[in-house]
C-alpha cells in the first residue's frame, strides 16, 4: 500500500523539525564556545575557573573581575546581539526582495544608519544614546529608501544585478556624505568607528537601552516567519495563498530598519553577516523560515562573536576593525554567489 501524502507530508515535517532542532543545538553549542573563548583570551588571559568565579562570586577588588564583567562579556554579548540582528535582516530581506544578494550593507541601511549619525555628532553632540537609536533608524529607513528609488524595484522583487548595483551607488554617496560632514566637523574619529564597524566600546548602559529593541525585532521576525516563507514564493503566489502582502511588507519593513538600525547603532556598519548565515543556514534546514530565522540568529552570533575575537588576535595589541574582519569572509562569498547568480540567469 503505498503511503498517503498526509503521511509524505508529516514525514517531512518531522525530518524538518529533527533538522531544525540539532541546527539549533549545534548553533547554540557554537555560540557558547565561542562566548567562551571570547571573554577568555586577549591581551590578558583568564582561566575558566577565575570566569566562573566572576560570574556566580563577583568581587570589584579583583582586576580580572573587572575585566571579564566591564569590559569583556558586554563587548561579547553586544557581538552575539549584533549578528542575531543583521542575520535575521537579512534573511528577511532576501525573502521579501527574493533576491539572493540582499544584506543590510549592500542594500544601503548600514551606510544610511551611519550617515544618521554623523549629522548626529557633528549638529547635536548632546544627543542621548536613545535618540542616536532614533537617528539610526531613521538613517536605515533613508537608505533603504534610496536605493529601492534608484533600483526602480517595484512590487517587492527586483533583478539582483541591478538593486545590488543601486545600494552600491547609494551607500558609496552615503559614506562619502558622512566622511565629508566628519571631516568638515572635526568629528573623523566618532564616525571612524562607526563606518568600520566594531564592538569594542560596548557597555551595559547600551546593551540594556538596546536589547528591547533587538528582542522586538526578532520576535516579530519569528512571529512572521510563516507569512516571510510564502513571501519568498512571490508576491502574486502569496497572495493567492491569503497573505496581506502589503501589511506583511509593511511590518517586516519596520522590523528590518529596527534590527538594522539598532545593530549599527552599537557596532557601526558590519556586512555580509546578513548576506552569509541564511544561505549557509538554508543548506541544513531548508526553505522554511519558521526554521531560517531562529537558526539564523543563533549562528549570526556565534559568526560576530567568533570573528570579533579574531579581530582581537590577528595583530596584537592593536585590534582589526571588525567590518574588516567579517569582510573577509564575506568578500569571497558575495563574489561566489554573484557568479551563481549569473550563471542562472545564462
Amino acid at each position: 500500500m503505498k503511503p498517503s501524502i498526509f503521511t509524505e507530508q508529516t514525514g517531512y515535517q518531522k525530518n524538518l523539525l529533527r533538522r531544525t532542532c540539532l541546527a539549533l543545538l549545534g548553533g547554540l553549542l557554537l555560540l557558547l564556545y565561542a562566548m567562551t573563548v571570547s571573554v577568555m583570551g586577549g591581551a590578558s588571559d583568564i582561566p575558566v575557573k577565575t570566569l566562573w568565579e566572576a560570574v556566580t562570586q563577583y568581587d570589584a577588588g579583583q582586576s580580572q573581575h573587572l575585566i571579564i564583567m566591564d569590559l569583556r562579556l558586554p563587548r561579547v554579548v553586544t557581538g552575539a546581539m549584533v549578528g542575531a540582528s543583521l542575520a535575521v535582516a537579512g534573511a528577511m530581506m532576501q525573502a521579501m526582495t527574493k533576491n539572493p544578494l540582499a544584506d543590510s550593507g549592500l542594500m544601503g541601511l548600514n551606510a544610511g544608519a551611519v550617515f544618521s549619525l554623523s549629522v548626529c555628532f557633528a549638529f547635536f553632540p548632546g544627543l542621548r544614546y536613545q535618540e542616536m537609536m532614533w537617528a539610526a533608524f531613521a538613517g536605515a529607513a533613508l537608505g533603504a529608501g534610496l536605493v529601492i528609488g534608484a533600483s526602480g524595484m517595484r512590487g517587492g522583487t527586483n533583478e539582483s544585478g541591478r538593486i545590488v548595483l543601486a545600494g552600491a551607488a547609494v551607500s558609496a554617496l552615503l559614506t562619502a556624505f558622512s566622511q565629508g560632514i566628519a571631516l568638515h566637523y572635526n568629528v573623523s574619529q566618532k564616525v571612524m568607528f562607526w563606518t568600520t564597524g566594531g564592538t569594542a566600546g560596548a557597555n551595559w548602559q547600551q546593551i540594556k537601552g538596546i536589547s528591547p529593541w533587538i528582542a522586538a525585532g526578532l520576535i516579530g521576525a519569528f512571529l512572521l516567519a510563516r507569512s516571510i516563507s510564502l513571501l519568498s514564493l512571490g508576491q502574486e503566489t502569496a497572495k493567492g495563498l491569503g497573505v496581506n502582502t502589503g501589511a506583511v511588507n509593511a511590518v517586516c519593513s519596520c522590523l528590518v530598519f529596527i534590527l538594522a538600525g539598532a545593530a549599527v547603532s552599537i557596532a557601526g556598519g558590519i556586512g555580509f553577516v546578513g548576506l552569509m548565515v541564511p544561505h549557509i543556514v538554508r543548506y541544513f534546514v531548508g526553505m522554511d523560515y519558521r526554521s531560517i530565522l531562529p537558526v539564523s540568529a543563533i549562528f549570526g552570533a556565534a559568526l560576530v562573536v567568533a570573528a570579533d575575537l579574531g579581530a582581537r588576535l590577528v595583530n596584537p595589541p592593536f585590534e582589526t576593525p571588525l567590518g574588516a574582519v567579517v569582510a573577509l569572509l564575506g568578500g569571497p562569498f558575495f563574489l561566489y554567489l554573484a557568479c551563481s547568480q549569473r550563471r542562472r540567469n545564462v
